[in-house]
């Protein structure tokens, strides 16, 4: 299983200028919705914000994995976005986020696939060479190659 079996080359943003979270996360989910992965985005946007208020999913690294569950996500899925100027994001570590990795899964997946996706991820990002390499990338391709290294 490999990180790209949950996105297209759609999936992925260059460039998301976003002044907040919460302006990120609409983006991205219009993503989410074109993609016609998502059946309601307001349904979807409450299950991320809600799960924002637990804690902040800025991890640390200049990485966000904000990430929701609810019956509005039609497959699990993940939507990757470069923020280069980067977005204030009560991170972890102070540090703006400039690398987002948001997951969707329909509630009935939510611990399996969720969790999958998760496990996947972490792995990957506690590595330099691999956040470098996506903030280095410049082009949809060169992205999509390093994602599909990200496999269990």
């Amino acid at each position: 299983m490999k990180l790209t079996d949950y996105m297209t080359k759609d999936m992925i943003i260059l460039d998301l200028k976003a002044s907040s979270p919460q302006l990120a996360l609409h983006q991205l989910i219009d993503v989410m919705e074109s993609e016609g992965r998502i059946t309601n985005k307001s349904d979807y946007y409450k299950a991320l914000v809600n799960r924002e208020a637990q804690s902040s999913t800025a991890i640390g690294f200049e990485v966000a994995i904000p990430h929701g569950k609810t019956d509005a996500v039609i497959l699990p899925s993940v939507v990757f976005a470069k923020a280069p100027e980067g977005i204030e994001w009560e991170s972890l570590d102070g540090d703006p986020v400039k690398l987002v990795f948001m997951i969707g899964v329909p509630e009935a997946a939510a611990g399996n696939e969720h969790l999958r996706i998760l496990a996947l991820l972490s792995r990957r990002l506690i590595d330099d060479s691999f956040r470098d390499g996506l903030k280095e990338a410049v082009t949809v391709d060169e992205i999509y190659a390093q994602l599909s290294t990200v496999e269990a």
